[in-house]
């Protein structure tokens, strides 16, 4: 693939990433995202391109236009009150395109709380979370537009994302992080620099209609990520809290769900070598790589 006319629906740490790692293969990019504040040019390293705006039911109608054009479409978008706002707004638009890769990025919240159990893309979904619930939502919309559209959709169901700017260790050096006790809580994780490696893997690798855990080797506690953190910091251990303590409603739901994240498919699909297996080896990556 030497061309690429990617629409990226939200512009975050996801798709810059994956932007990155475009522009590293020597891809020819023609890149248009989204914003929710007014259409304007950005740039991005030596790439010029164009962010229109995009909140609620309000958009800039050049996005119609775009789209027609696109044979890429990455929606990272969270739904808003339930809906997912390019299927509302754009659904027509996509099922008559020509688009070759559409891919959709969930998250395992719509698992739910599995006791600790492994979780794999077969796993019931039982989410409780106002987040998870959501997400499932959309993710069975998406899949019923593709089905009946003959589109090319892939779903990425990202476990908890971790990179050099946002991490733990960057939470202990501000101090405003704390350590939650809770028996028996796993959830999974992934470095963000693999999200995007896989999405470029995607280009080549492909098959419709498919959903993958994202996430590392290793699911762990909190506390055990933590307490990591601190011995290569050589910090002191932070304020210990109990779940019933938590404040933030976000957090109160984290804590509810407790799974380990199966990765096989993923891993085996894409036939790919996670450089970050564990939050150890990411951690040390990012200890070592501080600005």
């Amino acid at each position: 693939m030497k061309n690429i006319n990617i629409f990226c629906f939200g512009f975050g740490q996801v798709a810059k990433s994956f932007l990155n790692k475009l522009s590293l293969a020597n891809i020819n990019i023609h890149l248009s995202t989204t914003n929710t504040s007014k259409t304007h040019t950005e740039k991005s390293k030596n790439l010029e391109f164009q962010s229109y705006k995009f909140k609620d039911n309000n958009f800039d109608p050049i996005i119609l236009d775009k789209l027609k054009k696109s044979d890429h479409i990455l929606v990272s978008i969270p739904p808003i009150n339930g809906e997912d706002l390019v299927i509302k707004n754009f659904s027509d638009i996509i099922k008559n395109s020509k688009i070759k890769w559409i891919t959709y990025l969930s998250a395992t919240s719509v698992y739910g709380d599995h006791k600790g159990d492994w979780v794999d893309e077969m796993s019931e979904t039982k989410p409780t979370s106002p987040n998870g619930l959501d997400r499932l939502k959309v993710e069975h919309e998406w899949l019923n537009l593709a089905n009946k559209n003959n589109l090319p959709l892939q779903i990425f169901r990202l476990s908890g994302i971790y990179s050099q700017k946002y991490n733990v260790i960057q939470r202990l050096k501000t101090g405003t992080a704390n350590i939650v006790k809770k028996n028996n809580h796993y959830f999974s994780r992934i470095h963000l620099e693999d999200i995007a490696n896989i999405l470029l893997r995607s280009l080549s690798t492909f098959k419709s209609n498919e959903i993958y855990n994202i996430s590392d080797d290793k699911p762990a506690s909190s506390e055990e990520v933590m307490m990591y953190a601190v011995k290569i910091l050589n910090f002191k251990v932070p304020k210990i809290i109990r779940e019933e303590q938590i404040e933030s409603k976000m957090l109160k739901n984290f804590y509810k769900d407790s799974k380990r994240v199966n990765n096989k498919k993923m891993k085996k699909f894409f036939n790919y070598k996670l450089k970050f297996p564990t939050y150890v080896e990411g951690l040390n990556n990012i200890q070592n790589n501080l600005i």
